[in-house]
């Protein structure tokens, strides 16, 4: 059997009791590691759940899946995923391709971002699509993400806004010339998203995440130490929230009053929020 194992979202005891028996009698155990990251060492991990942990990289789990499946109609194999198994694509190819070898798939889920970023006070069916924000460069700076965010916005939805990490990435120099030479990992901020968001909307012009969009960054959620800071985009893109893992989320016009309340104790500055909030949210209040 091929188990896709969820991790949940902050150190090594938010697995689940089932996910922690299917561990420790796997014959192989491995831990994706370029979706997401867990907040604690993968040497935490062995201690706790008592065996070695292969790291899974992109390259392997992209390019070398059947080394990871090699065996597994004869043995238990675990595939660790941080979050819920099936937040990436990625593993539905891993799952295709076990079936592809009639190996049997079992999948124990766990909390994702999707499920966490509730702990926002934010109403779960309120949330629009999904979408991602990478690192700019100098020379590419994409923006598809905003027919997403317009989408959304036209019918008054909340956006989660997932951040780019990367980890174990080459540069372009290296990997023209073929050299495993790896950067050092890089987590993208609230900061540094709500900058990026504005840029973008600086050329479109079309309203909608400008410097007064209210939005919500939150930081290591799930974890004791998670911080959530509510405000506008120009407030957040000074906001430091520390240590990854950052997500951001922009609220919707058609925010519940309850959402708002809930929203509001995290305001950088609630007198800013309250103005902003009254001038470009408020009139949606009697459409609910």
């Amino acid at each position: 059997m091929l188990y896709l194992i969820g991790l949940g979202l902050a150190d090594e005891t938010d697995v689940t009791i089932k996910g922690l028996e299917l561990i420790k009698k796997a014959e192989r155990v491995y831990l994706e590691a370029y979706t997401s990251i867990l907040l604690v060492d993968t040497e935490k991990l062995e201690a706790y759940y008592g065996r070695p942990i292969i790291i899974a990289d992109r390259e392997m789990v992209e390019s070398s899946s059947d080394e990871i499946l090699a065996g597994a109609n004869t043995f238990d194999i675990a595939f660790l995923v941080v979050g819920d198994p099936f937040g990436a694509t990625t593993h539905t190819d891993l799952v295709l391709r076990a079936r592809e070898l009639n190996i049997p798939v079992q999948s124990v889920h766990n909390a994702s971002i999707m499920s966490a970023i509730g702990a926002t006070g934010l109403q779960l069916y309120n949330f629009g699509q999904t979408v991602s924000m990478v690192y700019f460069t100098e020379t590419w700076k994409p923006a598809s993400f905003y027919d997403r965010l317009k989408e959304n916005h036209q019918i008054g939805l909340h956006t989660l806004v997932l951040l780019d990490i990367k980890v174990k990435e080459q540069s372009l120099a290296n990997l023209a010339r073929g050299r495993k030479i790896y950067e050092s990992p890089r987590f993208m901020t609230v900061a540094q998203c709500a900058s990026q968001m504005m840029e973008i909307e600086a050329e479109k012009g079309e309203g909608i995440c400008g410097p007064k969009t209210l939005a919500i960054g939150v930081a290591r959620i799930g974890a004791r130490d998670q911080k959530m800071v509510a405000g506008t985009l120009d407030q957040l893109s000074e906001a430091d929230l520390g240590a990854p893992l950052h997500s951001l989320v922009l609220l919707g016009r058609r925010t519940h009053y309850l959402e708002r309340d809930f929203v509001r104790a995290y305001a950088v500055d609630m007198a800013i929020f309250d103005a902003v909030w009254g001038d470009f949210y408020e009139g949606e209040k009697g459409r609910r």
